[in-house]
């Protein structure tokens, strides 16, 4: 072993604080190493006598009531405090504290944008019920929602005669029908939202509503329940 590895050790040594698995066999090359070195033995002889020098110092014992007077003078400078700093230091952590909170919620703003209107409008679509979203003539569908549409119109039955009931449908609505239509295209449900409501009128429109031909609503591409209005006159059926 080099005398520059046992004088780096050679504190270690004496206080027997050298640690890792091989202690023994490097104690035991130090020794062996100090058997046969004037230099490194008169080092460990310093550092014994610098030893013994530091144990005659006198210790410093701190005064029996330094805590006491610590906290006083805590308190004391926490008193101090005037309602500016107060009020700068609650500012800070709240600021600190609604940070961290709201940045992971922070979208860009136009996305969130976007997001918010394609939300309203799907949500406004399923919560209000016989109002159908409609499309103009010349729109160009975007594949994630497409109203459900009358595709025709049964001509049964036959007795269907609309004029038995020209006053209620000369209003300006005449008779407005919400028809619900599964993913199937078929009625399975309707209700007479203005005009006539008659036993025999309702008969009639079970029948013509029955084997009537229907577009589903398709959200996203996929086939789902929807509505459909219709508006029955005493000269014309529309969808």
């Amino acid at each position: 072993m080099k005398c520059t590895t046992v004088r780096k050790n050679l504190a270690g040594y004496l206080d027997d604080a050298m640690t890792g698995a091989g202690r023994v066999r490097e104690r035991a090359a130090i020794r062996q190493h100090l058997e046969g070195c004037n230099a490194c033995r008169e080092e460990l002889q310093r550092f014994r006598r610098l030893g013994v020098l530091l144990s005659r110092v006198p210790k410093n014992v701190p005064p029996a009531d330094l805590a006491v007077r610590i906290k006083v003078a805590a308190a004391q400078a926490q008193h101090s405090q005037d309602w500016a700093s107060r009020f700068r230091e609650f500012k800070e952590h709240a600021e600190i504290v609604l940070e961290n909170v709201f940045r992971p919620l922070t979208v860009p703003a136009t996305g969130g944008f976007f997001s918010a209107i394609l939300v309203f409008a799907l949500v406004f679509q399923m919560i209000v019920p016989g109002i159908t979203v409609r499309a103009v003539e010349n729109d160009v569908p975007i594949n994630v929602m497409r109203p459900a549409e009358l595709v025709s119109l049964s001509d049964y039955p036959q007795s269907w005669a609309p004029e038995k009931h020209d006053l209620e449908l000369s209003l300006p609505h005449g008779l407005l029908v919400d028809v619900t239509v599964d993913a199937q295209g078929h009625m399975t449900d309707y209700q007479i939202l203005s005009g006539p409501n008659s036993l025999e009128l309702r008969r009639q429109l079970d029948q013509m509503l029955l084997f009537s031909r229907f577009s589903p609503m398709l959200y996203f591409g996929r086939p789902t329940v929807g509505h459909v209005v219709l508006s029955f006159s005493a000269v014309r059926v529309r969808g």
